[in-house]
């Protein structure tokens, strides 16, 4: 009953601590706050430990990982961008882009608040370990695409500022156009090998629990979609010469991808991916 309390608690508090973090990072960014500055990399850490209590929670409340549900999967998805997120900033000592990456965590964590529901009953394959690194290492490769698509969203911001002549706020606190290149590329490839991993468990794994599996499941087709178009991409950099905006733009087309084949897909077609 504790534990059910301590779960209801952090999914109702969660996207207000984000909120915050985000107003942080974001009065930062615009002005000079010394204060702040000190105090947000703490707040970030604080909240990725309350973030991952709220999923210890749950995974002891219901005695299953959250992983049953596209909303359940987004608080994953939102939890990982924000640790992921504090290795780049303790890394690359960049802290000035924090506020469009947990923006989107942010996003993520209050659609998973609204909607997400309590499963008591589950099937029996949702407690395989082979479930579980399939869900790790799509979840991994979704976190790094995202990732990948806000410094290209960030690229294309600054890239226009320039084109535009105007060397305001935006150019002198973001990091330069090759570093949020080398950013987002680096997050691309990274988040292109998870997912490859990801199918490929599913493709050998699945018939072996699904007797009557179908190839052309919607969430299937969803992913090699997106699996494709990253494909395409990192061949035309590597192969094409492809630099710049041009990549860049390709990552917010996949990204787009990404949000539709976790949100509409899961919602509105039926998918053997669905567990409810």
């Amino acid at each position: 009953m504790a534990v059910r309390i301590i779960v209801d608690l952090l999914r109702l508090t969660l996207p207000l601590l984000y909120a915050v973090l985000v107003v942080m990072y974001g009065i930062t960014f615009f002005r000079s706050a010394p204060r702040l500055e000190r105090l947000k990399h703490p707040a970030l850490l604080i909240v990725i430990v309350l973030h991952f209590a709220y999923l210890a929670a749950r995974t002891i409340a219901f005695d299953h990982p959250p992983i049953t549900s596209v909303f359940e999967i987004l608080t994953l998805l939102a939890g990982s961008m924000a640790l992921a997120y504090l290795y780049i900033e303790f890394r690359t000592r960049v802290q000035n882009t924090g506020m469009f990456i947990l923006g989107v965590t942010l996003l993520f964590q209050t659609i998973s608040s609204l909607f997400i529901k309590d499963l008591l009953v589950i099937p029996d394959y949702l407690h395989s370990l082979v479930l579980g690194f399939h869900v790790s290492t799509a979840l991994l490769g979704y976190t790094a695409l995202s990732l990948s698509a806000v410094y290209g969203f960030l690229y294309l911001m600054l890239y226009h500022e320039i084109k535009s002549s105007r060397f305001g706020m935006i150019y002198s606190r973001l990091p330069n156009l090759e570093m949020l290149e080398a950013m987002s590329h680096r997050s691309e490839a990274f988040g292109f090998v998870m997912l490859s991993v990801a199918i490929l468990i599913g493709v050998i794994w699945l018939p072996m629990v699904f007797k009557e599996i179908s190839y052309l499941d919607p969430k299937l087709i969803g992913t090699i979609a997106i699996w494709f178009l990253y494909a395409v991409a990192l061949m035309a950099k590597r192969k094409g010469g492809w630099q710049g905006r041009k990549t860049m733009i390709v990552s917010l087309i996949g990204f787009a991808f990404v949000f539709l084949s976790m949100i509409v897909i899961n919602i509105y077609l039926s998918s053997f991916h669905t567990f409810h």
